[in-house]
């Protein structure tokens, strides 16, 4: 059974930048596109970055594109969100998804001045 562990979440500044990390388990990772979504209060989840098997192809939201980074490491069947120049409309639930069915609980990222 696929289980995602999110992290890294919390209050951040305007401008400022946080890492999430989600890490996976009971399957071979390395077998799974991944991707991170988010849901802000109120909204839709909307798709924020996705990452291919292997790492060497990744693809943004227009939104995300030059503020955002995913990357990951198959040694360590984790994928990473570097996120950059925060917003307060980044604020959100972000969570991990490897492709298509399962789901990682979530992680609270919080833009405030």
């Amino acid at each position: 059974q696929v289980q995602l562990v999110e992290s890294g979440g919390g209050l951040v500044q305007i401008g400022g930048a946080l890492r999430l990390s989600c890490v996976f388990s009971g399957r071979t990772f390395s077998n799974y596109d991944m991707r991170w979504y988010r849901q802000a209060p109120g909204k839709e989840r909307e798709f924020v970055a996705g990452i291919n098997r292997s790492g060497w192809a990744t693809w943004y939201a227009d939104s995300m594109k030059g503020r955002f980074t995913i990357s990951r490491d198959n040694a360590k069947a984790t994928v990473y969100l570097q996120m950059n120049s925060l917003k307060p409309e980044d604020t959100a639930v972000y969570y991990c998804n490897a492709d298509p069915d399962y789901w990682g609980k979530g992680t609270l990222v919080t833009v405030s001045s």
